[in-house]
Parts: C-alpha cells; sequence; structure tokens
C-alpha cells in the first residue's frame, strides 16, 4: 500500500481536526509538525507521536514530509506554501486560503511551476445537505439559477478574540467575519452561482471595539450569469447562529441549506451544536421531500463525530489526489474566487462604487485592499 509521509505546519486548535484525519488516512504517514511555539509544537508532537519542529526549513529537511497541511492564522500561509510548492511537497490550506490576492497568487504560481497538487479547506461542500442542494441546481430542477443568498449571522465575544493574539487583528488574521466566518458561505455561494460579474459592498465594526476587523459585513452581486446575489455576514448577533445559501430558480423553485445553527463552532473549544440541515425545498413536486431531508440530515449528524468526519472526507481526497495524480476536489482557484469576493467588499467601501471582476492583486497602495484606511 502506498503511503505519503504528512506533516502539518501550524498547530493550533484546528490543527487537532487536521491530525486525527492524517492519522486515520491509511495513505498518510503522519511525521511531523510545526509551529513557531517550542511548547506548542512539543505538546502537539507527543499527542500524536511526531516529530516537532520550530524551524520551517529544518521541517521540510529534516522530516522528508511530501505533503503538508497548512493551518497557521491566514496571512501566514503563503510562505509556508510557496516554501512546500517549490520543494515539491502538496499542500492544503486552511480557510481562507489567504487574507490577500497577492498572497493567493504567489500560492498558486509555486503550485503551478511546481506541478504539486493544491487545495484549500471548505469542509461544508461535503454536507450532505449541501450536496442536495448542489446536485438540485445541476440537474436542472430549478432552471437557471437567479438569486443566490448567503447570510451568517453569529457571535463573537471579546473572549474568543482573546483566545489567540492574532485574532481581530489586520495584520495578524487579515480580516473579520468575511475572512475568518464567513469564507465557508462564499465559497458555497460561488459553487452554487457561478463566476462574479460586479459588486457593491460595505463593512463596519458595529459593536467589537476591541478589534481592529470588521464585524459586520453587506454586499450586493451580480453573476456572469445575470443572475444576482447577496451576502450578509456578522458576528454581532447573540448568543446564537444561523448560517445559510439558498438559490431561487428562473421556473420558481428554490432550495436551500442551513449550514450552521446554534452556537458558533470553534475548532477544539466550541462542538458543532446543531445538525446542517436542508432548511427550503420548494421544487415542484417535491417539497413533501423537505421533511424526509431534515430527518436524514439529523440522523447523519448524530450517527457520526460533525467536528471531525467532514474534514476527514476532504483530507481523504487530497490523499487520493496526489495518488491519482488529479487535481482535488476544492482547488487553490476555488479558494482565491473566496478571497477575491471578500476583497471586492473591502475595495468597494473603500472606492465607494462597484467592482468589477476580475480583481488583481493592488501592488501600488498600503491600504491592505481598503481594510486599513491611511
Amino acid at each position: 500500500m502506498a503511503r505519503i509521509k504528512t506533516g502539518i505546519i501550524g498547530t493550533g486548535k484546528v490543527a487537532h481536526l487536521h491530525a486525527v484525519a492524517l492519522q486515520n488516512n491509511p495513505h498518510s504517514e503522519f511525521v511531523a509538525g510545526h509551529s513557531r511555539s517550542r511548547e506548542r509544537v512539543d505538546a502537539f508532537a507527543q499527542q500524536y507521536g511526531i516529530q516537532g519542529y520550530t524551524d520551517l526549513e529544518v521541517f521540510f529537511e529534516d522530516s522528508g514530509v511530501e505533503a503538508v497541511l497548512i493551518c497557521t492564522p491566514h496571512p501566514a500561509h503563503a510562505e509556508a506554501a510557496v516554501m512546500a510548492a517549490e520543494l515539491g511537497v502538496h499542500i492544503l490550506v486552511e480557510k481562507a486560503l489567504a487574507s490577500s490576492l497577492e498572497d493567493c497568487d504567489a500560492m498558486l504560481d509555486a503550485a503551478r511551476k511546481s506541478g504539486v497538487k493544491f487545495g484549500v479547506i471548505s469542509q461544508r461542500r461535503y454536507y450532505e445537505c449541501a450536496l442536495r442542494v448542489k446536485n438540485a441546481i445541476d440537474s436542472g430542477k430549478l432552471g437557471k439559477p437567479i438569486l443566490g443568498i448567503a447570510t451568517v449571522l453569529g457571535w463573537r465575544s471579546p473572549e474568543y478574540f482573546e483566545s489567540d493574539p492574532w485574532r481581530g487583528t489586520w495584520a495578524e488574521e487579515g480580516g473579520g467575519v468575511l475572512v475568518n466566518q464567513a469564507v465557508h458561505q462564499l465559497d458555497m455561494l460561488l459553487w452554487y452561482m457561478g463566476e462574479i460579474d460586479q459588486l457593491f459592498g460595505y463593512w463596519g465594526n458595529l459593536n467589537h471595539p476591541s478589534i481592529e476587523v470588521e464585524d459586520t459585513a453587506i454586499a450586493v452581486i451580480r453573476f456572469k450569469s445575470g443572475a444576482l446575489g447577496q451576502v450578509t455576514a456578522s458576528n454581532s448577533y447573540n448568543p446564537a447562529i444561523h448560517c445559510r445559501v439558498s438559490v431561487l430558480g428562473e421556473n420558481g423553485a428554490s432550495v436551500g441549506v442551513q449550514t450552521d445553527g446554534g452556537q458558533m463552532f470553534i475548532a477544539g473549544q466550541a462542538p458543532i451544536e446543531e445538525p446542517p440541515v436542508t432548511d427550503s425545498w420548494m421544487v415542484p413536486g417535491e417539497q413533501h421531500l423537505l421533511e424526509e431531508f431534515q430527518k436524514q440530515d439529523a440522523e447523519r449528524f448524530h450517527s457520526i463525530n460533525a467536528m471531525e468526519y467532514y474534514h476527514q472526507v476532504q483530507i481523504d481526497d487530497f490523499i487520493d489526489a496526489i495518488l491519482e495524480d488529479r487535481e482535488p476536489a476544492i482547488t487553490g482557484e476555488d479558494g482565491r474566487r473566496a478571497v477575491e469576493l471578500f476583497t471586492a467588499i473591502y475595495r468597494s467601501q473603500r472606492d465607494g462604487k462597484p467592482i468589477q471582476f476580475p480583481l488583481e492583486p493592488e501592488y501600488d497602495r498600503d491600504d491592505f485592499d481598503g481594510r486599513r484606511l491611511v
């Protein structure tokens, strides 16, 4: 049986989900972890029986890793990913792919030049209820999609931002609700609706004075297909959460998925509280299926460890992509599209106008795509 030497860069909370998945995959030989903190990486290494490193170059040289999972804060993804690509190491990056288009393109260019596999985590695509919506669109049950809506309403307390020193800062987190929480639903909206033509948006920090980044953002979208879209995202909805992505078709049919409910999921801290479910199924002749779909979704949720399972499925696909010499199901290009979407919201507020797609990196400004006004 072929086995790939695997490692993890960044040993914080979410890295434990990746570590379990790597240990469970029969084609993965999980050998190494990296963190800038000696104390953290030693504890991580001891827990999983691997070697720990604090020097990134030594990590690659000594461990012999052939594939890495990058779980550092978003602005640090590019450094590790580019180094990995240049050494011929395959790369899977936690969401968001990066906090800037410049970093996205640096990673994509390095991966293309070296020919390594490059993907981004977006495990909610694997929810059965999310796949059900995708299948309904692809099979023509809605006709042409004409309206897509992504809604993320949750709460992040001051204690959440105090739990790690990088949280809530432009330099080390790269953004707020758009970059860290809503990016899953942004990815799904693009997956369902296709490429964007134009976007107008606003963002603000409305009730989190102790942090730098946005806690609320809205946007209206025109897709290249002619369809319209809407994004509403906020970390100011206390104490619970609901995250939904809905699609309306030209024939009047609509379908939707609630990806998150209850308290906000925090890897390693708070569990997934409510099952992801199909929350709307207005397909002619199939409206009666909604109750059965929701029953199936609940039964599925309670039959698995949902915190670990969907990461496992995506990481298994990534390992298979390496062995089968194919693209992973969710690619680096997919990750860039989500970064492009939230970057357009920042730029739209800065420029006071709609933003035309596609977007390119800005090399001649120092306002971090409109996040920091200087």
